[in-house]
């Protein structure tokens, strides 16, 4: 179990860091292009810190 929240991990701080670019790198007259990948960057953060602090409870 240890390594699917691992691999979860992984792949929402990845999911962060992509779509967090694309949100600030959108042209200025495409907010919705934006938004769209500000909220999924959101989602990426909300679950990388959520396997983050998991991972970090199960090794102490």
């Amino acid at each position: 179990m240890r390594k699917l929240v691992a691999l979860v991990c992984v792949i929402s701080w990845s999911g962060f860091w992509a779509f967090g670019y694309l949100a600030l790198s959108a042209r200025i007259d495409e907010p919705q292009q934006m938004v769209v990948a500000g909220l999924l960057a959101f989602a990426g953060f909300l679950t990388g810190m959520f396997t983050y602090m998991r991972l970090s409870h199960d090794m102490a």
